[in-house]
């Protein structure tokens, strides 16, 4: 490109053509300066991930760390106090520990506190599964802590496994294997298909989530406490687990949770409402998909 100059009068000198010589300048920064933002936004967005999901992590830490806490000390005090808490009063403290915690911390992490429910979202694509291992590290340890803190507080260090001669804070079915893993089975189903109701569905009133879920355990606490302990939650019994070395019958207590919540969240996607007519649903090769696809319009 070239460009009539002036003379050093300011006056035009007719007829003389010069090669702008600042072009090849001025491209050249311009050209540097659109490359030079891209590295930054990259770091940016690295950053912007990172931190919030370090954030989450913690909320789910601590939030595991206090409903364990809070729950199993209701049980440690009831039996070392002469009943003094009673059934319905444990299955209160579980209930309002898990509503306050989702009041207060679910638009951080979601507030699962629970790797049943952190697996069950993420078999409906409803979480990142690369964040599942990262979450349920985070609740295991919170519980964890959870137990140990108990443990020291209330001088727990007896032979808790046996039962004979202090309160073992973790789960154990009164009854049979079969009898528990069929009451923790359908206990978590209930309460991840209310928990898929009230907080993924668009149509349903978000700001009673907590209030519905906190409910919903309270409910399988009241009639499910005495058979199975109404665990509902891998890591609520894993961690008492670790920290007094008691695995006995345990493994109940890991897959039943996690085939029950994921067994409720998928038949709450497959009831849930949809527009479209069944001839449109059945047409489709696979009819859950349908049923996803439709409920997300």
């Amino acid at each position: 490109m070239a460009e009539i100059l002036g003379n050093s009068h300011g006056q035009a000198r007719e007829g003389s053509v010069v090669v702008n010589l600042n072009e090849e300048d001025d491209h050249y920064q311009q050209n540097e300066a659109t490359q030079i933002p891209t590295p930054i936004k990259k770091q940016d967005s690295l950053l912007s991930f990172s931190v919030p999901f370090l954030q989450k992590l913690m909320a789910e830490t601590v939030g595991t760390y206090f409903l364990i806490f809070a729950g199993c000390a209701s049980i440690v005090v009831n039996v070392q106090h002469d009943k003094v808490v009673t059934l319905p009063g444990i299955a209160a403290v579980w209930g309002l520990t898990v509503m306050v915690l989702i009041y207060s911390l679910g638009h951080i992490s979601g507030a699962h506190f629970n790797p049943a429910v952190t697996i069950a979202f993420a078999s409906c694509r409803r979480f990142p599964i690369r964040q599942v291992p990262a979450y349920v590290v985070a609740q295991v340890i919170g519980a964890t802590l959870a137990a140990a803190t108990l443990r020291l507080l209330f001088g727990l260090d007896h032979d808790v496994c046996s039962g004979k001669h202090d309160v073992f804070i973790g789960n154990s079915p009164s009854g049979t294997n079969l009898q528990g893993f069929v009451m923790e089975f359908i206990v978590t189903f209930f309460l991840m298909f209310v928990t898929s109701g009230v907080a993924t569905d668009n149509r349903a009133i978000g700001e009673l989530a907590g209030l519905a879920i906190g409910a919903t355990v309270v409910l399988n606490v009241l009639f499910a406490g005495a058979i199975s302990g109404s665990s509902m939650n891998p890591a609520r019994s894993l961690g008492p687990a670790m920290v007094f070395g008691c695995y006995k019958k345990v493994w109940i207590y890991i897959v039943s949770p996690i085939l029950g919540a994921i067994s409720g969240a998928w038949v709450y996607n497959t009831v849930r409402y949809t527009e479209k007519p069944l001839r449109e649903i059945t047409k489709s090769g696979s009819f859950l998909k349908s049923v996803k696809i439709g409920s997300s319009r």
